[in-house]
């Protein structure tokens, strides 16, 4: 091996640079490994809490593309130079086997200190590493040559795989959300409750009136025609605050009546009176619109029960702003509520339920995937799977489960049990 040469002024000056560029390669890595690992929420509740460089730090998650390609350049960059900078100074103070020595230090002092070492810091302090680093690659992002000759490179190699259009890896879909609330459950950071009311919220925004209202089977009405004094006994037998008033059958509402206005009326002497002379104006909304809509109508317009119609004008239901609620929080039940008991868990993991529960519930429940389509409700379900009406006792099968009909009130499906066929476990799997 040939003699190390002595090392002049020159050469100790690419040492320098080499130092230098190793150092601005390993805090380039270190911004790019937490700016990508910080998520737009997470950049501005750092905000709310008053951080330094947190503004700056929502401007860059705002738009990733816009820092990260010009930071992976002048990575790039850096490391090249170090790697053509080592092997000339190896060149000259090894020899032949200067080479050798390049490679090994290129591969280890690179790989430790310009690329491990400051990735696995910001990796372990997210968001240390990421207000730290804002600022400075804030800075490089404007300087105007980086960013246009990063933009021009990017712009090449877009032409050659078809990409086009602007950077969509920011955006959170739903699905994450889910995964995000479980994942926090499962480190202690919400509870489970907590969990289920995010579930309820996200998945609200999708449901329509058709899932929570009272079907026309079930509502409670009153003639137009019928005293006071007769609607007030009705209203207060039944519980109910509002009754919808109908003029020949249910699909002739007129109006609603309020039991307060009822009261008011038989303590004014009026109970003979006909109802109909005593309403207050109806609010319809069609089956299909979507619950969060008219949660905030009924707040704008201030109103708690509307009437649900169908394509054909016909009264499919009814929906409260409680069943609105109730989406959101779950049952409420009051002190002149009769709680059902809509689910029964069975002993052999099969369930017993109300033909009215929704057929999302059940598959949540046991884990299944029952189909879903025109219907709602395991009722429409095994209506749709059976082509007729049920009697008591017959049953079929769907997804590795065996439904039950246990009960019928006239053509209606009152209960359902659902349990696994042999062989398959209880989300109807074999």
């Amino acid at each position: 091996m040939m003699p190390i040469a002595a090392v002049n002024p020159g050469d100790l000056a690419l040492s320098v640079v080499v130092v230098v560029l190793l150092a601005v390669s390993g805090l380039l890595a270190l911004a790019e490994t937490a700016l990508v690992r910080m998520s737009r929420a997470k950049a501005k509740s750092l905000a709310d809490e008053g951080k330094r460089g947190a503004k700056v730090l929502i401007r860059l998650t705002e738009d990733p593309q816009g820092f990260l390609n010009p930071v992976l350049l002048l990575v790039l960059i850096c490391q090249l130079v170090v790697a053509t900078l080592v092997g000339i100074l190896a060149v000259q103070w090894f020899g032949a086997w200067g080479v050798v020595a390049a490679t090994v230090f290129e591969i280890v002092v690179i790989f430790v200190f310009a690329e491990a070492v400051p990735k696995n810091w910001a990796v372990h302090h997210p968001e240390r590493a990421a207000l730290f680093s804002a600022p400075i690659v804030s800075a490089v992002v404007r300087f105007w040559p980086v960013r246009m000759v990063s933009g021009g490179l990017i712009g090449l190699a877009n032409l050659f795989i078809g990409q086009r259009g602007g950077y969509m890896g920011a955006l959170v879909t739903e699905s994450e959300l889910l995964a995000m609330a479980d994942v926090a459950v499962e480190g202690d950071v919400i509870e489970r409750e907590e969990r289920a009311l995010i579930h309820s919220i996200i998945e609200f925004g999708d449901t329509v009136v058709r899932e929570v209202m009272v079907p026309r089977t079930d509502m409670v009405t009153v003639g137009a025609d019928g005293t006071v004094e007769a609607a007030l006994d009705l209203a207060l037998e039944a519980g109910f605050s509002r009754m919808p008033t109908v003029a020949q059958q249910i699909d002739d509402v007129v109006g609603v009546a309020y039991t307060k206005d009822l009261i008011r009326q038989v303590r004014a002497g009026k109970g003979d009176e006909p109802v109909g002379a005593h309403l207050r104006a109806t609010h319809f909304v069609p089956e299909t619109k979507r619950v969060a809509d008219l949660m905030r109508e009924m707040q704008s317009d201030k109103f708690h029960l509307a009437v649900v119609v169908n394509e054909y004008g016909g009264t499919a239901g009814l929906v409260t702003l409680e069943d609105l609620i109730e989406e959101l929080v779950g049952e409420i039940v009051d002190e002149f509520d009769v709680e059902e008991t809509t689910v029964e868990q069975l002993a052999d993991g099969g369930l017993r339920v109300s033909g009215r529960v929704a057929v999302d519930e059940v598959n949540d429940l046991l884990g299944a995937n029952l189909p879903t389509g025109a219907w709602d409700t395991v009722a429409g379900l095994v209506f749709d799977l059976l082509g007729h009406v049920p009697v008591t006792g017959e049953s079929v099968t769907s997804d590795g489960l065996r439904l039950t009909v246990d009960g019928v009130n006239g053509r209606r499906i009152a209960r359902v049990s659902i349990v696994p066929l042999a062989g398959t476990t209880a989300a109807g799997k074999a």
